[in-house]
């Protein structure tokens, strides 16, 4: 037992992102242990245990959200990995999310989907949070759009009941010119979102289209319609906690200040499965290249189901979207082919075939050009 780390897991697992964290550590001991591991259930506010702070053990992984917890872990003097951004300020090593990436990957989803209003739902307890709203203004201010912002408190909070939230939250949606996109900076929020839609009569998606993040499938399959949301990467950063502490228990050399990995795909459910274009036919162009980009479809194919010349269909999809059909091909090929990258463990030649492109070489290269790494260099950055 002497030779074998003795490691704490402080990681809440009442949501899908800390059990994925808890998934990634469990990998990384399999492949490289064995380790002792001291591991319970456990949500953000659970107290310490008190034997930790005389724990002979040898290093503590932790999402931390209490003061208290965080003197807890300082007096333990052990090698410590955060794995949660708070407004604590803690001098532990950091592996998470950017959150930077998740508001503008969002606010690239809408603006590919055709939309042009938006609105961003935001609890402002959290820096991670706040990041994610502001990085989605920041994109869309780039492209020229406004985005109207809705800050809250907790649904629950002393300050105000249930019914009363969701009240403001109703009110608040009905004020937003519509078609809008509506961005929630956690699925909790997605999920008031669309309770709230529901109470004032708002359709979803087809008046307003909602993406939480987090992909926590118990809120974003419990709510109604389905919540999309943002797949964060938590086994990815479990793997990489892991990893960082081992290496600093064997070798005493402490990690990084800060270690972030990119978010995985937006996980797209009823609540945002739509083409928000006015123009009803190059609605439908969008909507049968997203189905069938991946067969051997062409421009021509597009406009005859459409019954549009290819001209006028050209005309009209990039005065709407700012694209061409066969660019849009393109783009929606490319985004099946980092999907399964980051997603499965097909070959190129697999990937090449489901993706549309008749030349795995070819696939190989474009994707090279168009996104600045191989595909097996996308595969390791952004793995599941």
């Amino acid at each position: 037992m002497d030779s074998i780390p003795q490691v704490g897991v402080l990681v809440d697992t009442s949501r899908s992102y800390g059990r994925d964290i808890v998934r990634g550590i469990r990998r990384y001991v399999a492949e490289h242990g064995p380790w002792s591991l001291y591991f319970e259930s456990r949500d953000l506010r659970s107290s310490f245990p008190e034997w930790l702070e005389k724990w002979p053990g040898d290093g503590i992984l932790a999402r931390t959200v209490d003061p208290l917890l965080l003197r807890q872990l300082k007096a333990t003097k052990l090698p410590v990995i955060e794995m949660r951004t708070t407004v604590l300020k803690h001098p532990f090593p950091f592996v998470g999310m950017d959150n930077r990436i998740v508001g503008q990957r969002v606010a690239a989803h809408f603006m590919d989907r055709g939309f042009r209003r938006f609105a961003c739902y935001v609890d402002n307890s959290e820096l991670f949070f706040q990041q994610r709203c502001q990085s989605y203004r920041d994109a869309l201010k780039e492209r020229g759009f406004e985005c109207s912002v809705f800050e809250t408190e907790k649904a629950g909070s002393k300050s105000q009941r249930w019914d009363q939230h969701q009240r403001r939250v109703a009110e608040w949606l009905t004020s937003l010119e519509k078609p809008c996109a509506v961005f929630a900076s956690n699925d909790q929020l997605g999920f008031w979102v669309l309770d709230a839609a529901r109470r004032a009569g708002i359709s979803v998606p087809e008046e307003i289209a909602v993406i939480g993040t987090e992909n926590d499938k118990t809120l974003c399959d419990t709510a109604w319609p389905p919540l999309s949301s943002v797949q964060l990467r938590g086994q990815n950063v479990g793997y990489a906690a892991a990893q960082m502490l081992d290496e600093w228990m064997q070798k005493k050399a402490q990690p990084p200040a800060v270690t972030l990995f990119p978010p995985g795909d937006i996980i797209v459910r009823q609540s945002s499965d739509i083409v928000a274009v006015e123009d009803g036919r190059i609605a439908r162009a969008l909507q049968y290249i997203r189905e069938k980009a991946s067969a051997d479809i062409g421009v021509d194919d597009v406009a005859r189901k459409v019954a549009l010349s290819r001209s006028a269909l050209e005309r009209r999809m990039k005065a709407l979207i700012g694209r061409s059909p066969g660019e849009e091909i393109i783009r929606i090929r490319f985004s099946h082919v980092e999907r399964l990258l980051a997603q499965t463990d097909l070959t190129l030649d697999a990937i090449a075939e489901r993706a549309g492109f008749k030349y795995p070489q070819y696939m190989a290269e474009a994707f090279h050009k168009r996104s600045g790494m191989t595909p097996g260099a996308y595969r390791r950055q952004n793995r599941v």
